[in-house]
Parts: structure tokens; sequence; C-alpha cells
């Protein structure tokens, strides 16, 4: 099997290298999944201004798919990385292992969101009808809608990038997530 590297600051291009230097000034660190990205000279850039895109799903909410999208598509990477930042942004330890299954019972709005993540990450885009009502319902605008199929997008790029390179994590493993029991759905 071919090992795909992770790429340092002298690996990539200048434009790449910019980058490397934003990140580290504003993280610490330039993570692993990011650094992969720039082995193409255009991806890390174009990568970067899709995610920090502006959105209506912000904050806490983009966590909650960011959670349930990485945890159908089994990112370890991902899952590591935003259990981190989900904490960050509020979330106790519970409700990040809830939020990866899908659910988020101490909040309807959280809830309806982590329950389309998961059904539009799980049946590729086809929606449970019933779903999109239900987060409509929940006070969710139509304009939440597409931004949340947006992120559902942004996060699969790198659960597919991790699933494809298995570029070592650079974050404390995520708890493993106890499997769900029938009732709970």
């Amino acid at each position: 099997m071919t090992t795909i590297n992770v790429p340092t600051r002298e690996d990539v291009t200048p434009a790449n290298q910019q980058i490397f230097d934003q990140l580290k000034g504003k993280l610490g660190f330039v993570p692993n999944l990011y650094a992969t990205l720039a082995h193409s000279e255009q991806a890390l850039g174009s990568y970067l201004a899709f995610q920090n895109a502006k959105s209506s799903i912000t904050g806490k909410a983009r966590e909650v798919v960011n959670l349930a999208v990485s945890q159908v598509n089994e990112c370890e990477y991902c899952l590591a990385a935003h259990t981190v930042i989900g904490g960050m942004v509020g979330f106790t330890p519970d409700q990040i292992l809830e939020i990866r299954s899908g659910r988020a019972s101490f909040d309807a709005r959280l809830d309806a969101l982590a329950r389309l993540a998961r059904d539009v990450t799980e049946r590729r885009g086809h929606a449970d009808p019933e779903l999109v009502d239900a987060f409509l319902a929940a006070g969710w605008t139509q304009e939440n809608l597409v931004d949340a199929i947006v992120v559902v997008g942004d996060k699969t790029v790198t659960n597919y990038l991790h699933a494809t390179t298995r570029i070592p994590v650079d974050f404390p493993a995520a708890p493993e997530l106890k499997p769900r029991r029938a009732a709970a759905e």
C-alpha cells in the first residue's frame, strides 16, 4: 500500500507556505489534514475558503453537522478534531457522543439538525422528507437547510481525504461511540 506523507512547510508551494504560516499563527500548528491538502497547489486555499465562507450554520450548529457527518463516514481524524472543537464551543463530552449518534435531545433545534445531517449523509443526499419537515418545524429556515447541506459537503471532503490517505491523526482520539439501541431511534 502506498503511504501518503504529510508535507512540511518546505515541501509545499510558496502560496501554501503562506497558508501554513497563517494556520500556525492562528492555531499554533498546521493540522495534518490541512497539510495534506497542500499536496495540491490549489486545494488547501480553495478548501479553507469554502470552509470559512459565510454561512447561517455556525458555532455549535456547525459542530453538530461536523460530528454527525464524521461519525457516519467513520472518519477518525475529523471525529478527533471535532470532539476537541465541540468541547471548545461548549458541548459536554456526553453531548458530543449523542451528537455523533445523530441526536441532540438536550436541544430541539440541534436535534433536528443532527438527525437531518446524519440522514443526508447516510442516504447520500436523499434526505427523508419527514426529517426535512421536522428541521423546518424546529425553527430552521430554507437558507439554513441549504447551508447545512453545504457543511455536510465540506465535512465529507475532509472525511474522504482522510479515509483515502490515512495520514496520522494529530488530535487526541475521540472516545469510542457505543452502538445505539434501536429504541433510541
